[in-house]
C-alpha cells in the first residue's frame, strides 16, 4: 500500500538549478522510482528569494501547486477548491551542503535495490520519497505534507498513526536522547498530543520538561501535515501583504523580500501554550510581526496535534565532516528499508582492498586502491595504486587525478572536486579540508586540516594576508571565507596537486607557494553560489553508466547471477542506451576472440541482453515483442552463426541493428531477431548434451513386432521455467512433477516396428492407440526428412527422432532406402497417440518425444540409458526447436513424485534414476478442470524464439519493458528455491493441506514470471473453487493449460462439476480425474504379423 499523490513539489535555492532537479525528478518517474502510479505533476519550484526560509517555501509551492492543478481543473483563477481532495508532497531542499555540491537531497547513500524496476544510485531524497510514499503518510486523509530533505530519517514500516477523526495540522516527531536535542528542536505536547510550544535549543529544565515516561523526547524531525482545510487557510494568506511577498507573484509585483521558518513562523502559531501577544513579538523585524499577525488570524482554530513513531529515527545532517562520514560508513536502524553495503554501484578491481567499515558509492576504481575503514569515497573514477587512510571523504575525483594521489598520503582529510561556471565558463576546483574543521568558527581559535591556523601558516608558509582582506576584522575570519582554493592560473591548468601541497612537509610546500600564490583563489563561501548542479548532476550520471559497462562485462564473463535488465531500463530512461549496447557488442566477442574455448554462451546471454535494450527503447511500443524472426535482412548474421563463425555474427547483427533503430516497430522487430540470433547460440550450446547420450547395442526385435511404449503425463507442482535451457545454465533447475493418470489411463504413447520396405511410416493416431490415423506421411527419401527442423510441419517430431537416434543419417550422400536396407533390412513404422489437447501443459510434447526415442532405440536394436535418454530428448528437441524443458522426464521413467535438478549452473543435466520419491495417498482423488478460455496455451517456444519468461531469465534479466504488471526480480531463484523446499514437503505427502498451499504459492511464482497468464474465467474458476479445494494451479510453465485442483474430499468430480455450471461466464469446460502413477511409462515387445498393418495384439507381450 502507498499514498498516492497528486502533486509532489521539490524546491530549491534559485541560481538556474531548477532545470536539472526537474529533470531528475522526470527520471525517477521514468524509472519507478515514484511508485506504480507516480503523481500527475511533478514540479520543481525555485524560491523567489535567496533567503526565504521554509516558511515562504512552503507558501510559495503551495501556491504553485494549487495554481497548476486550477488551471487542470478548467478554472481560469487559483482556487482553493482543488485543495479539497488534493493529496500534495513538498519536499523543501533547503540550504547548501559542504560535502555535496547538490545539497543533503541529493546526497547518494550507500545502498542498492535489487527489487527497483530501474538501477540507479539512491540519494537521501530516494530514501525520503520512499518513507513518505510507503510508510509515514499510509491512511492520511488528503492534505499537504512538507518533508525537509536535510535530514535521514528512518520510520518503521507500520508507524501506526491514528487518522480516525484528524482535523488541523500533526507534526511529526521522533524520540531522541536529551543531550541531542540540546542542538536541535523539541515539542512540548501535553497528554492528549497536542502540542504547547517548540523549543529549539532548549535550557536542561525545558528540554526535561518535555521528556516521556522512557526519559526520551518528541524531536522535530522536519515533517508536518495540513489538513485541506488547514492548507487552504494558509494558501489564502498568499494574497495579503506582506505575505505575498514569499510567492513569485509577490516578486513579480514588486514586493520587498521576507524570511519565513515554517516551524518556527507558521505552525508555532497553532501551539496551545502560545499568546498572540507572544507569537507576534516573537517576531524580528516589523514584516515579520506583521506577517505573524496575518498567520495568528488565518490558523489559530486549528489544533496542533503530534504524533511520535515509535522505533523512528532521525540524524541531521550537519557540517561536520566526522557525523557525515558516520552517517555513510554505519549500518541504519533495523527499522529502516535501507540496507547499506560497502561497495555500491561500484566497480572495484580489488574489493580485497577495501576494509569493513568503508564505503564506495559510484565509484570506478581501477588497480590497487586500499580504503581504510571510516572513509567515505563517493563518484570517483580512480586508478592505483592508491592508499587513502582512515576518517577520509572524496567526492568528484577523476582518472585525471591518480598520479597526484599516488603516494600522498591521505588521512582525516576532506578531498572533492568540484564543477563551477563562471558566467559562460566552465571549469574544475578542487577543495581540501580536514575531517575536524569547523567552517564557522574564528580562525584564531578554529583549525585547518586539523591544525591550528598558526600551525599551517607555519608550515606551508602561506600568509594570513593571502586568505583574507585586511578590512576584514579577525573575528570574521574563518574557514568559510578564506581564499585557499586555486581557480584559474594565467599561465598554467591546474589540477589536484594545486590542493593537496598544502598537506606536504615544509621543504615541499615552498615549491608550490609561488604557483599557489599567482593563481586567482576563491573562498568556499564564493564558490558556493558558482557551483554548476547540472554539470555535477550529469558527470555522476556519466560516471554511473561507466561503472555500469564493467558491471556489464562482469556479470557477463563472469557467468554472474545478476540481472541486467534494471541497469538496461537506465539507460535507456537517461540516454546512455548506445554505450550499453556497444558494451554488450563488446563483451561477447572480446570472449569468443579471447576464449580458447569458444564458450558461445557468454555471448548467447549477451544478446539476449541486446535484444532487452532494443526492447526498452520501443518504451512499449511497437508490438509485441514475440514475433517471427526470419527477415531476410539479418540472413548473413544468421548464416554466420549457424556456420560456427560467431564472432563474424555478432559483428553482423550489430551492423544490420543500426538500419532498424528509427522507431519502436522497428526496434521491437530487431529485438526478436536478435532474440532468435540468440537462440541459435543456446540451440548449439544445448546440443552439446548428445555427448553424454551412451547408446548400447541390444537385441533386434523380430521383423514386425511392435515396440509400445505408454506414458503417464505429468502435472508440475514447482519449479516450472528453471528447466529450460537456457535458464538452468545460469540459475541452476529444480522441478517438482508427479506422474499421474488421466480418466484411469497413460494418455501418451508411441509404438514402433521394423518393416520390409525400406521408408519410414509415420503415422499420427486419435486418442488411443487403437485410434483412427489423423495423418500418415511416408518417407522414401532424405529430402522427405528436410523439414524436421520446423515444429509445425507434419511429421517433424518423428522425422527428428530417426536422425537423433542416427537411424537415419541426415544429411548423407547415401539414399534413405540404402541406409535402411544396409542396417536393419528395411524400414520402420511409428505410431504416436495422445489423449490429452494440445497446450495442455501436461508435459505432452516432451513426454511423446521421450515415448517416441524409447521405442525407436528398441526397435532399432539399441539400449539407452535414463540419463542418456533424458539428454538425446533433449538434443531432439533443440534439433526440432522447440527447446522444452526437463522437468517432465523423469517422470517418464521413475514414476511417482520426482524431482529434476540441476543445483548449480553448468553444461550437464545433473537429475539421475533414484531422485523419485513414491506419494503416500496414491489412491486419493485428485481433480482437474480445464477450461475451454483458459486451456488453449502454446508449447513454450514452438512458434515464437522466446516466451517472457525464458527470454528474460536467458538475458540474465527478470521481467521486460512493458505496461503492465512486472516479474518480480528474483523470480528465477525464488522457483528455484521453493522447489527445493517443496521437494522435502511432498516427502511428506500426507500433509495435503500444505501441498495444496504450495501449489497456491507456485500459481503466484507463475503469473510473476508470466504476466497475464491468468484469463478472466480461470479467474472465476478458481474463486468458485476455493472453498472446496487445498490448492489451485495452471499446468504448465507458462501457466496456460489444465487447470488442476487437490480437493478437499475424494471423488468430487460431480459435485465439481455442478459448482462451475452455476458459474457464469465459463464457456465450455471439461472435468477429469487424475491420480498418481507410480510406476512410470512401459515398454513391450509385442507380436504381429509382419504383413499386417493393424494393431498389435495384447495378449502376446513378450
Amino acid at each position: 500500500m502507498a499514498a498516492e499523490w497528486s502533486v509532489l513539489l521539490l524546491t530549491c535555492q534559485p541560481g538556474g538549478c531548477v532545470s536539472a532537479f526537474q529533470q531528475e525528478l522526470e527520471a525517477r518517474r521514468l524509472r519507478g522510482g515514484l511508485g506504480p502510479r507516480p503523481p500527475p505533476l511533478l514540479l520543481a519550484v525555485e524560491d523567489p528569494w535567496a533567503r526565504l526560509g521554509s516558511g515562504g517555501a512552503t507558501l510559495n509551492a503551495l501556491l504553485v501547486a494549487a495554481e497548476h492543478l486550477s488551471a487542470r481543473a478548467g478554472c481560469t483563477v487559483v482556487s482553493s477548491d482543488v485543495l479539497r481532495e488534493a493529496r500534495i508532497l513538498i519536499l523543501h531542499m533547503g540550504r547548501d551542503f559542504s560535502f555535496d555540491d547538490c545539497g543533503r537531497a541529493f546526497t547518494c547513500l550507500p545502498v542498492e535495490e535489487p527489487g527497483a524496476p530501474a538501477e540507479a544510485v539512491v540519494c537521501n531524497l530516494d530514501s525520503l520519497l520512499a518513507t513518505m510514499t510507503h510508510r509515514l503518510c499510509v491512511g492520511s486523509p488528503p492534505g499537504v505534507w512538507i518533508c525537509s530533505t536535510d535530514m535521514l530519517l528512518t520510520v518503521p514500516s507500520a508507524p501506526g498513526i491514528d487518522w480516525d477523526g484528524f482535523q488541523g495540522v500533526r507534526v511529526i516527531a521522533v524520540p531522541g536522547s536529551q543531550a541531542y536535542a540540546r542542538n536541535h528542536g523539541v515539542y512540548l505536547a501535553d497528554e492528549q498530543g497536542l502540542v504547547r510550544n517548540i523549543i529549539y535549543k532548549g535550557t536542561e529544565a525545558q528540554i526535561q520538561q518535555c521528556a516521556g515516561p522512557d526519559g526520551t523526547v518528541p524531536l522535530v524531525c522536519g515533517v508536518v501535515f495540513f489538513s485541506s482545510d488547514a492548507a487552504e487557510q494558509l494558501l489564502a494568506t498568499h494574497v495579503i501583504p506582506p505575505l505575498d511577498a514569499c510567492t513569485y507573484m509577490g516578486l513579480d509585483s514588486g514586493a520587498p523580500p521576507i524570511q519565513l521558518s515554517l516551524f518556527f513562523d507558521i505552525v508555532l502559531c497553532m501551539a496551545g501554550g502560545m499568546t498572540e501577544e507572544e507569537f507576534v513579538k516573537g517576531g524580528g523585524d516589523t514584516s515579520v510581526r506583521s506577517a505573524r499577525s496575518v498567520l495568528w488570524t488565518a490558523l489559530r482554530a486549528f489544533p496542533l496535534s503530534m504524533a511520535c513513531i515509535p522505533g523512528a529515527s532521525y540524524d541531521y545532517m550537519t557540517t561536520s565532516a566526522s557525523d557525515h562520514i558516520r552517517s555513510l560508513t554505519l549500518l541504519p536502524g533495523s527499522a529502516s528499508h535501507l540496507h547499506f553495503c560497502k561497495t555500491a554501484h561500484s566497480h572495484v578491481d580489488q574489493p580485497c582492498l577495501l576494509e569493513d567499515g568503508s564505503s564506495v558509492t559510484n565509484c570506478l576504481l581501477e588497480g590497487a586502491v586500499r580504503l581504510a575503514a571510516g572513509s567515505v569515497m563517493q563518484h570517483c573514477h580512480l586508478q592505483g595504486p592508491l592508499e587513502i587512510g582512515p576518517g577520509c571523504l572524496l567526492s568528484g575525483l577523476s582518472a585525471s587525478s591518480s598520479p597526484a594521489l599516488q603516494g600522498c598520503p591521505l588521512r582525516d582529510v576532506v578531498l572533492q572536486g568540484h564543477h563551477i561556471r563562471l558566467r559562460d565558463l566552465s571549469c574544475r576546483v578542487f577543495t581540501l579540508t580536514g575531517r575536524l574543521d569547523d567552517w564557522q568558527r574564528p580562525a584564531e581559535e578554529a583549525t585547518y586540516l586539523n591544525m591550528p591556523w598558526a600551525e599551517f601558516f607555519h608550515r606551508t608558509g602561506v600568509r594570513e594576508g593571502d586568505l583574507w582582506d585586511a578590512e576584514m576584522p579577525r573575528s570574521s575570519r574563518c574557514l568559510l571565507n578564506a581564499r585557499l582554493f586555486p581557480v584559474l592560473h594565467a599561465c598554467e591548468a591546474l589540477g589536484l596537486e594545486d590542493v593537496l601541497w598544502l598537506l606536504a612537509p615544509v621543504a615541499v610546500a615552498g615549491e608550490w607557494l609561488a604557483r599557489w600564490r599567482a593563481a586567482w583563489r576563491m573562498s568556499w563561501e564564493e564558490l558556493l553560489p558558482c557551483l554548476d548542479k547540472a554539470a555535477e548532476l550529469g558527470a555522476r550520471r556519466a560516471l554511473f553508466f561507466l561503472q555500469g559497462q564493467r558491471k556489464v562485462r562482469r556479470v557477463l564473463l563472469g557467468r554472474q547471477d545478476c540481472s541486467l535488465l534494471p541497469l538496461a531500463r537506465s539507460a535507456v530512461h537517461e540516454g546512455y542506451h548506445e554505450a550499453v549496447l556497444s558494451t554488450l557488442d563488446e563483451a561477447s566477442f572480446y570472449f569468443l576472440v579471447a576464449s580458447t574455448a569458444g564458450d558461445a554462451g557468454i555471448a548467447a546471454r549477451a544478446l539476449a541482453c541486446i535484444a532487452e535494450v532494443l526492447g526498452c527503447m520501443a518504451r512499449g511500443e511497437g508490438g509485441l515483442r514475440s514475433g517471427p524472426a526470419a527477415n531476410r535482412e539479418w540472413a548473413l548474421a544468421f548464416g554466420r552463426l549457424e556456420s560456427g563463425d560467431v564472432a563474424g555474427g555478432v559483428r553482423e547483427l550489430a551492423a544490420e541493428r543500426q538500419k532498424w533503430m528509427s522507431r519502436p516497430a522497428l526496434l521491437v522487430r530487431a529485438a526478436r531477431h536478435y532474440e532468435g540470433a540468440e537462440q541459435i547460440l543456446v540451440r548449439q550450446a544445448v546440443m552439446s548434451s548428445c555427448q553424454f547420450v551412451t547408446v548400447a547395442q541390444a537385441e533386434l526385435p523380430p521383423l514386425g513386432c511392435w515396440v509400445q511404449v505408454a506414458c503417464p503425463a505429468r502435472l508440475d507442482l514447482s519449479g516450472g521455467w528453471s528447466d529450460t535451457p537456457p535458464i538452468t545454465y545460469e540459475h541452476g533447475g529444480a522441478v517438482v512433477d508427479v506422474a499421474v493418470l488421466v480418466d484411469g489411463c497413460r494418455p501418451i504413447g508411441a509404438r514402433v516396428r521394423r518393416i520390409g520396405e525400406p521408408e519410414l511410416r509415420l503415422v499420427s493416431l486419435g486418442g488411443m492407440p487403437q485410434g483412427e490415423a489423423a495423418v500418415e506421411l511416408v518417407c522414401r527419401e532424405l529430402e522427405h526428412l528436410r523439414d524436421y527442423c520446423q515444429p509445425h510441419a507434419p511429421g517433424a517430431l518423428l522425422k527428428a527422432a530417426f536422425i537423433c537416434t542416427q537411424v537415419v543419417q541426415f544429411p548423407s550422400q547415401k539414399p534413405l532406402q540404402a541406409q535402411l536396407m544396409e542396417s536393419f533390412g528395411g524400414g520402420f513404422e511409428v505410431h504416436t497417440w495422445s489423449k490429452l489437447p494440445h497446450g495442455s501443459g501436461l508435459g505432452t510434447s516432451s513426454i511423446l518425444a521421450g515415448a517416441v526415442m524409447a521405442s525407436l532405440y528398441r526397435a532399432a536394436g539399441k539400449a539407452a540409458s535414463t540419463e542418456s535418454l533424458i539428454h538425446a530428448v533433449l538434443h531432439l528437441e533443440q534439433r526440432l526447436t522447440t527447446g522444452s524443458g526437463r522437468g517432465e522426464q523423469p517422470i517418464r521413467r521413475v514414476g511417482g513424485l520426482a524431482v529434476a535438478e540441476d543445483p548449480h549452473p553448468c553444461r550437464r543435466w545433473l537429475a539421475g534414476p533414484g531422485r523419485g520419491a513414491r506419494a503416500r495417498h496414491q489412491n486419493r482423488e485428485v481433480e482437474g478442470s480445464a477450461a475451454a478460455q483458459g486451456g488453449g496455451g502454446e508449447d513454450p517456444g514452438a512458434q515464437w524464439f522466446y516466451p517472457d519468461p525464458q527470454r528474460s531469465l536467458a538475458a540474465g534479466v527478470h521481467g521486460q519493458d512493458a505496461p503492465g504488471p512486472q516479474p518480480a526480480p528474483g523470480c528465477g531463484e525464488e522457483l528455484v528455491r521453493q522447489a527445493a523446499l517443496r521437494r522435502a514437503k511432498c516427502r511428506c505427502a500426507g500433509n495435503l493441506p500444505l501441498i495444496g498451499k504450495c501449489l497456491d504459492r507456485y500459481w503466484q511464482q507463475k503469473k510473476c514470471m508470466a504476466p497475464g497468464c491468468e484469463p478472466l474465467a480461470v479467474g472465476r474458476m478458481m474463486d468458485a473453487l476455493r472453498p472446496y479445494v487445498h490448492g489451485q494451479c495452471l499446468a504448465g510453465a507458462g501457466g496456460g493449460g489444465f487447470l488442476y485442483v487437490l480437493t478437499k474430499a475424494p471423488r468430487q468430480k460431480e459435485a465439481l462439476h455442478q459448482i462451475l455450471a452455476k458459474t457464469q461466464g465459463l464457456g465450455n469446460f471439461s472435468i477429469h480425474s487424475i491420480e498418481v502413477d507410480t510406476g512410470g511409462f512401459s515398454v513391450e515387445v509385442v507380436g504381429c504379423d509382419p504383413k499386417d498393418g493393424s494393431h498389435p495384439r495384447e495378449d502376446v507381450a513378450v
